[in-house]
């Protein structure tokens, strides 16, 4: 079996000269399972799948997520591509729409659930009336910002794992990532959440009332 190609190139340069073989040549080469024909397509339209992309998530990184994987799942199933419905370069694009929009669903998927755990933080029990709420107030805040921090591959499996309850094999499930890929972004998470908490106004009031560890 063929590996994928590692797609990679400069997506804010100017297009490639175009090459002598069509579009639908370069699919059938695909489904002969050609690396080069990959990676010409990448060339043609590349620029074009990240531009629209980036206009759609707004976020460079989160564009380049979604141009690779455009790519990636062309390279999966080449035959997803239909010439009867249109031309190669416009179902491209399609395709890149409706990835984009999904990314985009995902990241205020991933916020929701932050917001949600942030709000449910544990209320500490020897404090009462406006210097409980404020206090909660300040640690729900200071969480909510410390998790946007965060990359969004830890901030989802966080989000799943602390304020949707489910077992890493299942937020393996549910992201599509392999399970060891989803305990090193929890780890690594967990970990930068830690240093990004470790000065917050709360916890510095939480460590001069004397709380017990």
């Amino acid at each position: 079996m063929v590996e994928p190609p590692k797609i990679s190139g400069d997506l804010g340069a100017p297009p490639a000269q175009p090459a002598t073989s069509t579009d639908e040549i370069l699919v059938r080469a695909l489904v002969q399972r050609r690396p080069e024909a990959i990676d010409e397509l990448f060339a043609r339209y590349g620029r074009q799948v990240y531009s629209l992309a980036r206009r759609i998530v707004a976020d460079d990184g989160l564009a380049e997520d979604v141009a690779q994987e455009v790519f990636l799942g062309l390279w999966r199933d080449p035959g997803k591509y239909d010439r009867s419905r249109g031309t190669f370069g416009s179902w491209l694009l399609s395709v890149t729409h409706h990835k984009s929009v999904d990314a985009v669903r995902r990241e205020e998927a991933v916020r929701r659930r932050g917001d949600k755990l942030a709000g449910e933080l544990p209320v500490r029990p020897e404090q009462s009336g406006v210097d409980e709420a404020v206090w909660n107030q300040l640690r729900r805040e200071q969480v909510r910002g410390a998790l946007a921090e965060l990359p969004a591959p830890q901030r989802e499996a966080l989000a799943l794992a602390y304020y949707a309850g489910y077992t890493q094999r299942e937020v393996a499930e549910i992201t599509g990532a392999p399970l060891g890929t989803v305990k090193t972004r929890m780890l690594t998470g967990l970990r930068r959440l830690g240093e990004l908490l470790k000065d917050s106004p709360a916890r510095d009031r939480s460590a001069g009332e004397g709380d017990p560890r």
